[in-house]
């Protein structure tokens, strides 16, 4: 019989037939771990609660200067509808309408060469660093990202003013715990906490701004997070209407209330909704990978997207900027007739994607609210045309406005807040529930949850099945690396092979030539089968080998446990490019980062970490 030696309290001794046991050591942590409770734990949520405060009041600062210095240059820059009704010469009207945003589309590409993928920081860098427990968004990067917007808006270009203000407050959450030395849970929540209040300041719905913290950056709604988030929107909210008079996005006067057949129009127009929402989408993406294979470099294709942008505005000015005076009279019944309403929705789709395809900083949100809205006022365009009632042309608008832009974020709750907090008008909200019933799950089912995901998702990062994979997607096997097993070169002797291996207490080898290059593994009950048959002089690469993955050591957690189920030995051989050998990662460390990682997120997501 078998002994083992005692293991230590906690651990698992494995072993499979003759080889040697091994022990994994498991270190479950307290869900309470690291947590102080009582007036310790009290006073440090407290802190918590008091720097989403500070955090909040600098974000909704850093968010109105922002704003007002787009509306500013807009009207400098004759982009504005007011600007250029005040402008008195025509003709220079024209060069401007074609050179402001080809210039800034010059400025803009060469701002992106001093950052990292020379590309804009947008709120899908964001999620990714919340979503892999990264946290730490680099202050540099943060501030380019909002001058390449600040300047793109600026200058014309058909991008939103919303990404930019939140991967800004996030950058500044970020600041903060970095200041203090937080933890990564508490960057998190910081980080949250400038969202929240970006949104809030943006749009003056706090509420909205706390929903959109956790539905699109947290992605669960910790009680540990919520009262910082819920304090930076508040701060954020009463800075933009109180000291700042910051005014609301649009306003609705009173309505009268839908018919009940129109319920059925209004998901209807969700479902149709989703459709428009995911062509906003591919398009974006499609002049992305277009502008790829164009014969001019990164920094000068926005300049190329500029110039064609400020052409077609020639005739269709409405597709500058962030198209705000746009949104407003698409609300306003008989303010655009129908085939305006459908040659300003493709062409704002088609500008927004040319820009932000072509390297344009901003965001997706206020073109998307745009467009929806353009795309409900022509469906109530419609069913007027048909005979339908015009006294409830608003309720199209805002319906159609909901069902592209909660499919675009991947966000329906925080879509219903911003109408409700906007427009006081509970009917309003309700019909827009009605459309959001079948715009976010078809747009999700055709096109993926959001246009956040779909671009994580095209970097490796697959936010698909849940957070712990997203985790495990970004831990590298560089870090579980280990130097504690057997190495033989290819003509070592069985025999010998095997009193090596049976000293070191390992079932298996690992093969390296003269050059430091893994060949292949064997194991030891192999290794004892051919000594037994008479061979344990023959060289031990007459063995045979065992079928094993080979990975690279920046290959991720989550690719190791895939691989998991072909292992039969104890570790995966870890390779540079060059195929040099660097160690391995046993079984038993893949487990217990899975096993650290899900308590780590457990933790957080309950509030006890």
């Amino acid at each position: 019989m078998r002994r083992f030696p005692l293991a230590p309290p906690g651990s698992i001794i494995l072993a499979s037939g003759d080889r040697p046991a091994y022990t994994l050591k498991m270190t479950m942590p307290d869900a309470g771990q690291d947590v102080p409770h009582g007036p310790k734990g009290m006073l440090r949520f407290l802190g918590l609660v008091a720097l989403g405060a500070l955090i909040g009041g600098l974000a909704a600062l850093a968010a109105v200067s922002f704003v007002a210095a787009v509306l500013w240059l807009n009207d400098v820059l004759l982009v504005s509808p007011r600007g250029r009704m005040m402008f008195p010469h025509p003709g220079a009207l024209v060069i401007a309408t074609v050179l402001v945003p080809t210039l800034g589309g010059l400025v803009v590409g060469q701002l992106h060469r001093t950052l990292p993928g020379r590309r804009p920081h947008t709120p899908a860098d964001v999620i990714a660093a919340v979503q892999t427990r990264r946290g730490r968004l680099p202050v540099r990067e943060g501030a380019l990202s909002a001058l390449s917007g600040l300047v793109s808006l600026g200058a014309g270009a058909s991008v939103g003013q919303y990404g930019p203000l939140v991967h800004l407050g996030a950058s500044l959450g970020s600041l903060g715990a970095r200041l203090l030395r937080l933890g990564r849970s508490e960057d998190n929540i910081t980080i949250a906490c400038g969202v929240a209040a970006a949104i809030a300041t943006a749009f003056n719905a706090p509420l909205a701004g706390i929903v959109f913290a956790h539905e699109v950056v947290l992605r669960h709604y910790a009680l540990r997070a919520f009262a910082p988030v819920a304090a930076a929107a508040i701060v954020g909210h009463v800075i933009a209407t109180n000291v700042l008079s910051r005014g609301a996005l649009f306003h609705v006067a009173d309505t009268v209330l839908p018919r009940p057949w129109e319920f059925a129009v209004f998901v209807l127009i969700g479902g149709l909704g989703a459709l428009v929402a995911g062509a906003y989408m591919r398009s974006i993406l499609g002049v992305g990978r277009l502008a790829e294979r164009l014969p001019f470099p990164p920094s000068l294709r926005p300049a190329i997207a500029g110039a064609l942008l400020g052409v077609t505005a020639l005739w269709v000015p409405d597709i500058l900027g962030m198209g705000q005076e746009t949104l407003r009279f698409a609300t306003i019944a008989g303010a655009f007739g129908a085939q305006e309403l459908l040659l300003v929705l493709g062409l704002k789709l088609a500008a927004t994607a040319l820009c932000l395809g072509m390297g344009f900083g901003g965001g997706i949100f206020s073109p998307a609210l745009v467009i929806g809205t353009l795309f409900g006022a022509l469906c109530g365009t419609l069913v007027g045309a048909l005979g339908g009632a015009q006294d409830t042309f608003v309720f199209y608008a805002v319906c159609g406005m909901v069902a592209v832009t909660a499919p675009v974020i991947g966000a329906p709750l925080t879509s219903l807040l911003i109408v409700f907090e906007l427009t006081g008008n509970y009917a309003l909200t309700t019909a827009a529930l009605a459309s959001v019933i079948l715009a976010s799950p078809i747009a999700a089912q055709l096109f993926g949850r959001s246009l956040f995901d779909i671009q994580l998702a095209k970097r490796g990062l697959d936010l698909s099945a849940g957070r712990s994979r997203a985790v495990l997607q970004d831990a590298r096997l560089h870090d579980l690396l280990s130097h504690d097993c057997v190495t033989l070169p290819p003509d070592q002797g069985v025999s010998e092979a095997v009193t090596r291996l049976s000293r070191s207490g390992h079932s298996e080898a690992h093969l390296i030539d003269a050059k430091g290059c893994y060949r292949s593994s064997v194991t030891l009950a192999d290794l004892e089968a051919m000594k037994e048959d008479g061979d344990g002089e023959r060289p031990v690469t007459d063995c045979p080998s065992t079928p094993r993955p080979v990975l690279g050591p920046q290959a991720s957690v989550w690719e190791a446990m895939r691989h998991l189920q072909e292992v039969t030995g104890e570790a995966i051989a870890v390779v540079d490019e060059a195929g040099t050998f660097l160690g391995v990662v046993y079984e038993t460390s893949i487990a217990r980062a899975f096993l650290q990682h899900s308590d780590a997120l457990r933790r957080e997501e309950y509030g006890a970490g």
